[in-house]
This record gives C-alpha cells, structure tokens and sequence, in this order.
C-alpha cells in the first residue's frame, strides 16, 4: 500500500485478512518510498511554470496577462516565436524556449483507467511512487454506471494534477478515454473500452471526460475553460485492428460505410466533443477509406471542428505522420505527408517527423507558416487552459490540490467499488455461489492468474496503491491449497495430476484462468477465442475429480469462448472478472464468500469460436444475407451466441413491469414530411434532419418502468432499457441499447425509474447514405423480459 502521509488506512467492509496484506504492503512501500527519496531529485523542485510574477522579463508580455481571452493570449505567444522555435513545438516533448520563460512540456502522459506510466510526461520517482489503479475499462463498463464512471474520472484528474503540483510532472495533458467500438472479439485493445454499444461508449466518454478535466456532473461549463487535467479521446476514426495474421495498424485502410460511420464508428467522438467538451483527440494509424487518418481534412477539420464544435488540440497517434508515409505510402516524400498532416488539422506530432521535415516543406511551399502558427494556438491554448501561463500553478484553481490525495482511502475506496460492481456473475446451477465461510473448511485455488498481482492490472496502468494477488484475498477467508496449474497463463504445460490431486481433497474448488497481456494486447489481436494452450483440459479434468461442482473465475479482456463451461454440470459457476485493477482480488473474494452481490452485465457479445472465419478486416456492420455474412455485435449479429451482450447474473432475482405513463404511440406526423421506400414491402420514413432540432427536443417522451428486488438478498443492479425491433429492415439495428441506470434495491425494494427517451437519437438508424431516419412501424421498449409495444406514426 501506498499513501503519501504513511498513515495506514483501514477501508469499511474488508476482511481481517485483507489488513494483514495492507500492513505487508505497507513496510514494504514504505521501504521502496526511502530508497526512491534518496535518489530523486525531482520530488525537491518546484513544478516548472511561465510568467513568473518575479520575472521582470516576461510578467509585463501580453500572454502572461490572465484578464486576456486565452484566444489572444495564445496568439500573442505564438507571435513571439521564431520559426525554428514554432517547428520545436509541434511535437510531443516540446522543448523550453527560455527567452520567454517557457518550460519544456510534454503531451504525452496516460491516464486510461488511473494515472499511468507509459507516457513520458509522468514520473513515479519522487514523494509519490504510485497511484490508484482502477479495474480496466471494459470491466468498470460492465457496472452500467455512469456516476461511477464519472467518480473515477473526477479521482484520476484529481490524482494527476497532485501529481504536478509534487513536481512529478511535466504534462498535463492524458490520453485517454479509448472510446473504439469493440467490434471484433479478437481485438488486442478492446480491453481498452467501453464496449461494443456506440451510445453506451459516448456516455462513458462524457462522464470520464468531465471528471478529469474538472466539469460538473450535471453538465455545468468549465470554470473560465480552466482544466483540471486534459482527456483527449482516441482514436477517431474506426480504429479497431492492432496485428492480426499479416497485416497491422499501421498500414490498415479501413473501408467503412457511410452507413456504419455514422451510427456506428463516429457517435462516441461526437459525444465526447459536443457533450463532453474534450479538450484533446488524437487521430489514428490506420486509413478511412483511403485516407490515413491524420491526413483527413474532412475528417479532422470539416467534421470535428467545423461541423461538431471542437474547440481543442488534435495530435498523432505516435509516429502516425511517419506511418503515414512509410507504410500508406501516401505522399512521395515525407514533406508530403507533414503537409497532409498539418493542413487535415492536425496539431502535434507524438514522434519527430514535424520536427525534422516541417521547415523543409515550408521551403518546398507545401505549407506556409499559416498552418504552423494554427496548430500552435491550439497547443498553447490548452496549456493556457491548464493555468500553466498564469504564474505559480499553486496559487492558481487547481493548486491546492494536495499530493496527499494520491491513493487516498476514499479513492482505493472506490477502485474496490468498481471491481465489485463489474465482475459479471454468468453460470450459478444450484445457487453454488456465494460459499460459507462458516461451513467452508477448505479451498483448493488452481491456476496460472490465482498468484499474479500484475495480471489484476490490464495495460496502460501505472504503479498501484497496493498489490493483492486473488490467492492471498482468499486465504484471508478459509484454509487454503494451492497450485498453478500451468506453466503459464498460455499452459503450453499442464500439470493436470497435481491440480487433480489438490482438488480431490477440497470441499470446494476456485479455478483462476483465463488471458493476460500475453494473450491480448495493443499490437496484438488473438487467432482464438478459446482458451490458451490446456486450459480447457485442465478445467475439465480438475472439475471432474472435485467433491463438488467448481468455480470458474476468468480474467480477460475480449471474449472467451467457454461453450464446454457452460454446458458442463460440473461446473457449477463462472465468474468473469476482466482485469479488475489494485482491488480486484479482494472484491473476487468478497464475491465468492458473499461479503458483496454481483451485478455487472457484459458490455460485448460472447461468440464461438466459429466466429473467427470471418475476417478481422472486413469493417461491415451489418449482415449480408446473400454471403453468409453474420454482422457484428448484439445490434446487428445474426448468429449463435456463447453470452448475450448486457447478459450478467445475481445471488438475487429482479422482476420488471412497464408504468402506463409510458405511451403506445409516438406521433411524428405532424413534425415532417414522410417519404415511401419501395422494397419488399414498402415503408414510410422520415429524416431526422427534417424534424430539426427544435422539433426532436419536442418529441422526447419517457418510459416509466418498476423493478423489483423479488430475492432474499441487496444488491446494485444495472437496468438496461432496449428498443426491439422484430421487422429490422434497410440496415436498422434489430436491438438498440437506448438507456440504462443502475439501481441500489433491498431485499423486496421496489423502484420507480423513469427513461427520456429522443425518437431522433434512439429510434433512428442510419441509410445506406449515412442520413439517419425514422422507420413507420411497431417496436417494442424491452427491460429483461417485460416488453411495451409503440408504435411510431409518420
């Protein structure tokens, strides 16, 4: 454990055990957190700022005068520069420019789910050696909490900023939220996101975004634009392949329909610009339709900007612009592909290409320095907008947050929190779980992810607060044996024997299996979506031989096909826990012994292993009945299914009933003009661009539906809130996600929860053209198994 006082914390609800662990993690943190003062210079220094009031050279220049519009101010700067200063500055660690008292800065610092360390702009190496590490997001997806969801992002921009004011800092600016739609199961990065559901995605871009940058919850504006931390969503556009067979990233050209960019790929980026106000985007590797994405002028500039309102920086994916010229091939020279990237919109370059090719293209006249002195003023905007041109940053708005808030007990807290509430409950025969800790005199715990704290952590993670391997939770319950299993998470060697021998002598068995970073990561896609290597076999075997039906756990990210599992009697639960962050093993423990009820749903479709026939490359959405093309995702898969997506079981049971406040018929006659498609059977729609604006607000109308705990236990319980349509026809979705709460219900409770549901954004879908309309017709509002025809009249 770490905390910057040294003071132990106890946090409510943990067993005896886990403050045993604590203790252990303590002294040895505390060890680590000498040795690293020792040697740190950093943690001495104060955090590096521009106009210094004491500086008689730069207080009196106009970009240091805070009455100014940042607009002005960041012009002034811009003007200041000389021409070899300005291409200095378009990349990622932009260098000091000391005649104006500016100091070096660095874009590139992570913060996907907790302050991290793969940036270059964040340092662990002073007063703070850690910080709060979050489930990874696919995980805190599946909690369908968008309070949550925002609690964790106001933790990571409050930790980051305690960060800098330690002086451990040289950035402020976080890429992340990964806002992808999963769309393939095989995905190394899908662990990265939200899920496969594009509205559910944008929500939780905007509830991360404004929680780390300082925004209020209910959508209040930033105060002054001042930024708590910058978010930066990524990676627009239609990104979702890293290495898969021959073919990576990095040369991808993604053919993506005008139909599938619209209600598909681009909703979550224009959430995160519109709703959430991100103050960053990066652009991604791979081509849209011929283009490479950071060479996209329609894309960057026409779409984010001009037609959504973006007011923010737009940088590379790392070496995105050299990408572009060596693996698209687009451009002759590398001069060429600066001068796509520069004129598209794009700002600052995470590698050197800007730095060594700009002032050639200039020379060339490919670009002028009119396109250099635009992407400055966003750049210095933004830091501006951080209050690092407003003297000493800790007398500024965010200057009093204190580095003692790093891995404060409220914030591990909450990391226990989200693990608890994502892990998805999806096998439970005979009520096996939660075990009795009275009646439970011995567990066998067998497999390679049981002992491996690291695994808990998923990528793009920084050093935790703490480190509590799911063996060491457990043992703090019941007496326990244990054995790997395999030789490795990949189990190219099982030791079936002795995982039997271990098993046979237990009253109950917990199988720790599943992925790891070796088995699904950025620049890696999977082949499979079984099991690595014997995993199965030694499921089976050791299930086989146990007294009593066992417990599954799996740690992944993306899908696992775990048909044998689920049809197996004995195995009697399966437990699917992601990878749940610093608390996950104790909120798996807590889990298993009934300290707490599972609630999370899965955010992505479960497929067979049958699935990956299908090209990782082919970008299609939408089924192709003449080819045998199935779709993807729940919205549009017409195939067989391992787990549905918003599937997730609990030690209690809900009950559902729709209010008769909800109505029957939406009329949207009298809105717009309707039009005929001629098919197969013709159908009368309407476009949402001819509603307009006004006409959609008016539209709104709410769905009022009960729950009801009707089990013997509490529990938190996600409600998802799908539009159904059983007559799917010119590409609409056959299932739509269009809302979701998550209710806290008592044994017995009841609550009253109320749905504002637009016609124009959840009962629309795209055309072939990318225009969304509105389709005539019966639909169906569906919660679990409660359904509510409408009918929509045009």
């Amino acid at each position: 454990m770490y905390h910057n006082n040294s003071n132990f914390f106890f946090l409510p609800n943990f067993h005896h055990f886990t403050m045993k662990l604590y203790i252990v993690a303590l002294i040895s943190t505390t060890t680590l957190l000498w040795l690293t003062t020792l040697v740190s210079t950093v943690a001495s220094t104060q955090a590096p700022f521009s106009c210094d009031s004491t500086n008689p050279q730069t207080k009196s220049l106009k970009f240091c005068q805070t009455q100014l519009p940042i607009s002005v101010r960041a012009q002034d700067v811009v003007s200041r520069l000389t021409l070899d200063e300005k291409i200095a500055q378009l990349v990622n660690s932009a260098p000091a420019v000391p005649r104006l008292g500016i100091p070096a800065y660095e874009w590139w610092s992570e913060s996907l789910h907790g302050v991290g360390s793969a940036g270059k702009g964040i340092f662990f190496n002073g007063s703070i050696v850690g910080a709060t590490s979050f489930p990874q997001v696919i995980l805190t997806a599946a909690t369908f909490d968008e309070n949550l969801w925002y609690r964790i992002g106001q933790v990571i921009g409050m930790e980051a900023r305690a960060v800098y004011n330690a002086g451990q800092a040289v950035g402020m600016t976080f890429w992340a939220p990964n806002i992808n739609i999963f769309r393939d199961p095989r995905w190394g990065r899908g662990q990265e996101t939200p899920g496969e559901d594009p509205i559910m995605t944008g929500k939780y871009a905007i509830r991360y975004v404004r929680g780390v940058q300082g925004d209020s919850f209910n959508g209040g504006q930033l105060k002054k634009g001042a930024l708590q931390a910058s978010a930066c969503c990524k990676h627009f556009t239609a990104y979702d392949l890293d290495q898969w067979k021959n073919l990576d990233r990095f040369s991808f050209n993604a053919i993506v329909t005008p139909q599938d960019l619209v209600d598909t790929f681009q909703p979550p980026f224009q959430d995160c610009i519109q709703k959430a106000q991100a103050s960053g985007i990066m652009c991604s590797y791979n081509s849209v339709n011929g283009i490479p994405s950071c060479a996209n002028y329609n894309l960057l500039t026409k779409t984010a900007r001009q037609q959504w309102g973006f007011h923010g920086y737009i940088t590379s994916d790392c070496d995105a612009v050299q990408v572009m010229h060596d693996n698209h091939k687009y451009g002759k020279t590398p001069e060429d592909s600066v001068a796509f990237a520069l004129k598209s919109g794009m700002d600052v370059d995470c590698g050197d290409y800007l730095k060594k090719y700009t002032k050639s293209a200039i020379t060339q006249k490919k670009i002028s320095e009119v396109h250099i002195d635009r992407a400055l003023h966003n750049l210095f905007a933004i830091r501006m907008r951080l209050g690092l041109f407003n003297g000493n940053p800790q007398k500024q708005i965010f200057g009093n947050i204190s580095p003692s808030v790093v891995c404060a007990p409220q914030h591990q807290e909450l990391a226990l929190e989200a693990a608890r509430n994502g892990i998805v409950l999806l096998k439970n025969s005979g009520k096996l779980l939660p075990l009795s800790k009275v009646k439970t005199n011995s567990l066998a715990v067998i497999g390679p992810n049981a002992d491996n704290a690291y695994v808990l952590r998923g990528n793009y993670d920084g050093p935790p607060c703490i480190y509590v391997e799911i063996l060491k939770a457990l043992e703090g319950y019941v007496k326990v044996q244990y054995h790997q299993g395999c030789n490795a998470v990949n189990c190219t060697s099982a030791y079936i024997d002795q995982a039997v021998n271990i098993a046979r002598n237990a009253d109950y068995v917990v199988l720790v299996m599943g992925l790891d970073q070796g088995q699904e990561r950025e620049q890696f896609d999977r082949d499979d979506l079984v099991l690595p290597g014997q995993q199965e076999n030694l499921i089976n075997s050791v299930a086989k031989a146990a007294k009593k039906p066992v417990i599954l756990v799996l740690l992944s990210g993306g899908p696992v096909d775990v048909t044998f599992a689920k049809n197996n009697p004995k195995i009697g639960s399966i437990l699917w826990a992601g990878y749940p962050g610093e608390a996950g093993g104790i909120a798996l423990a807590q889990i298993i012994f009934g300290e707490h009820n599972p609630g999370g749903k899965l955010p992505v479709t479960w497929y067979p292993q049958s699935f990956v026939k299908i090209p990782m490359t082919d970008m299609r959405m939408r089924p192709d009945p003449k080819t045998g093309y199935p779709g993807r995702t729940y919205r549009f898969y017409k195939g067989p299914k391992v787990y549905e997506f918003g599937y997730g079981l609990s030690y209690t049971t809900y009950s559902y009933e729709f209010n008769s406040a909800t109505p029957n018929t939406i009329q949207l006659n009298q809105l717009s003009t309707s039009k005929t498609v001629e098919g197969s059977g013709s159908i009368r729609y309407t476009s949402v661009d001819e509603i307009g604006s006004d006409n959609c607000e008016k539209a709104k109308f709410s769905a009022h539906v009960s729950v009801r705990n009707s089990g013997e236990m509490d529990g938190k319980h996600p409600v998802l809130l799908f539009l159904k349509n059983d007559k799917a026809q010119y590409g609409s979705p056959i299932k739509q996600l269009v809302g979701f709460q998550s209710v806290r219900l008592k044994a017995g409770e009841n609550s009253q929860l109320v749905f504002e549901i637009s016609p124009c954004e959840h009962l629309s879908s795209a055309n072939e053209d990318g225009l969304r309309m509105i389709e005539e017709g019966s639909r169906y509002l569906v919660v679990g198994d409660a359904e509510h025809p409408i009918n929509i009249v045009i």
